[in-house]
């Protein structure tokens, strides 16, 4: 009897694959239906939807706080970096072409069908979305099994079953009415995609712990070196249908699975002690950074357009949200040419963070005055990036400059001067770790927080206190939204309220802590 008692759980996990993929998939669809015939980007409603979704399964007793009963959700969560790695790929192909001085322009290797499968999802999006879902598994599933499983792995012995149907799933998944210039090479494309991508995360993942003995960087700091390297080296290289749909989807796929696990956790987050200034500071944080960097873009730095505004906030503040709106699409060409460059410069800036961070970490505190040194330092930055972009009038070369001088600046403004003023507030290092990732929705310290990079107790909650202020996300892709409509130009009003109300907002959260 307990023998088929374990055969038949045994069995049901087949079931995780479609209850997680009824879970992750439609969240997206009605997501972008919801925002369809408008300029605006389905992130803002995925936040929403993902947060009321886990919140829903919790209360309905269907699971508990973290849904350990959705254990594919669970890893889906996990693979931020597998959605990143294309993008570092692509930003380090576009940053080759401004060194060679070629326009910024998409292929069109894939033209998509017209015809609307669903409203505000065309056909090939839609095959675009499935897939993505399945790369993302058939690349951690084979990643685990490369690497080895710890023991305390719950599907330690379904991440063969795992690897074999996301790799079957992300081969056949391709729309027959797209037309694509060689369908066999295209396919072949996909699948070169996955090897490279499984082998970076293998190389990189080997690289992090061959050196945690003398500093712990985190992964994604050398999968983002690795990748934008292959990048410029493979500048030409035409993106087949793995990259295409990790960066059609990858970016919302995970973060609806982080928002549903996040939002299972709304009831005990907010009963935990001292969490209520680290989700304060996320909140009025996301404002301040964000609506303070578009003001001075758009009244300093004359970029008041969203071909400056959308990438230079997802590359200065490594913007989660941002960056799937924009690689998705959703912002415009310009944009989604734009902002894997910006999302990619700031890496030499991870050199600073990721090193400084992990010893501040090791130390049980930050290392103070390195902090204030680079943030003087990205202040003088951002000036000069500030002035470049005054200068350009319109032309690409200038704007694409700038841009990349201001995500470089910006980004090391926000992360150590964010810091610094959490530390000044006495918050500790792991709760200033959440906070600050919180508050800019920085995807490389989301993943190595996630990581276990601040200890296991941030690891546990980073998925709630990251979701929390993209409930300020429906003001910010709101206003993105409705610059689009208004032919790519920002509410000056808007932006400048926005600004102060983040500015008091931060000061209160300060004194909080």
């Amino acid at each position: 009897m307990e023998q088929i008692v374990e055969q038949i759980a045994k069995m049901q996990f087949l079931n995780q694959f479609w209850m997680t993929l009824l879970l992750i998939i439609p969240m997206v669809l009605i997501s972008r239906s919801v925002v369809a015939g408008t300029r605006y980007s389905p992130i803002l409603i995925i936040v929403l939807f993902g947060l009321g979704m886990g919140y829903a399964l919790v209360k309905s007793d269907i699971a508990t706080p973290g849904l350990p009963e959705f254990p594919l959700l669970a890893l889906i969560s996990k693979v931020t970096i597998v959605a990143l790695v294309v993008s570092f790929f692509v930003g380090g192909q576009e940053i080759k072409k401004i060194f060679k001085g070629d326009h910024l322009e998409l292929d069109d290797i894939v033209i998509m069908s017209g015809e609307e499968t669903i409203l505000g999802t065309k056909r090939t999006q839609f095959y675009f979305l499935i897939r993505s879902f399945f790369v993302l598994l058939a690349a951690e599933g084979i990643l685990r099994l490369v690497l080895g499983v710890n023991e305390g792995d719950k599907i330690a012995h379904f991440y063969p079953l795992i690897a074999y149907v996301g790799v079957c799933g992300s081969i056949i998944l391709i729309d027959n009415k797209a037309t694509i210039k060689d369908k066999a090479a295209y396919i072949r494309k996909g699948l070169y995609e996955l090897i490279a991508i499984v082998g970076i995360l293998f190389l990189t993942h080997h690289i992090a712990v061959s050196i945690k003995a003398t500093i712990a960087l985190p992964q994604i700091f050398f999968a983002m070196i690795v990748s934008a390297a292959l990048g410029m080296l493979f500048s030409n290289w035409i993106m087949g249908p793995t990259g295409r749909s990790l960066l059609f989807a990858g970016i919302p796929v995970v973060l609806a699975a982080n928002f549903m696990i996040g939002g299972s956790r709304i009831a005990e987050a907010f009963k935990l002690e001292g969490m209520t200034s680290v989700m304060a500071y996320g909140f009025f944080g996301q404002i301040f950074w964000m609506f303070g960097g578009l003001a001075l873009l758009m009244f300093i730095g004359k970029a008041n357009h969203v071909r400056n505004l959308a990438p230079g906030m997802a590359g200065s503040l490594s913007h989660a949200g941002l960056t799937g709106a924009c690689t998705a699409g959703d912002l415009g060409s310009e944009a989604a040419a734009r902002a894997p460059i910006m999302i990619n410069v700031p890496f030499f800036g991870h050199i600073f963070v990721f090193t400084i961070l992990a010893m501040s970490v090791q130390r049980g505190q930050l290392i103070v005055p390195a902090a204030f040194i680079i943030t003087v330092i990205g202040i003088a930055l951002t000036a000069w990036s500030l002035k470049t972009l005054k200068n350009a009038e319109g032309k690409e070369s200038e704007e694409v400059k700038g841009l990349m001088q201001f995500s470089f600046g910006w980004q090391l403004t926000a992360v150590f001067g964010g810091f610094y003023l959490l530390y000044l507030s006495g918050m500790d290092i792991s709760s200033a770790a959440m906070a600050k990732s919180s508050a800019i929705s920085h995807f490389g310290l989301f993943a190595a927080t996630q990581g276990g990079m601040f200890g296991t107790t941030a690891s546990t909650l980073i998925p709630f206190i990251f979701a929390m202020p993209f409930l300020v996300h429906p003001l910010v892709f709101g206003i993105f939204g409705n610059a689009m409509e208004k032919d790519g130009y920002m509410s000056k009003t808007a932006v400048l309220s926005l600004s102060v109300i983040g500015t008091v907002g931060i000061i209160y959260a300060l004194t909080m802590a």
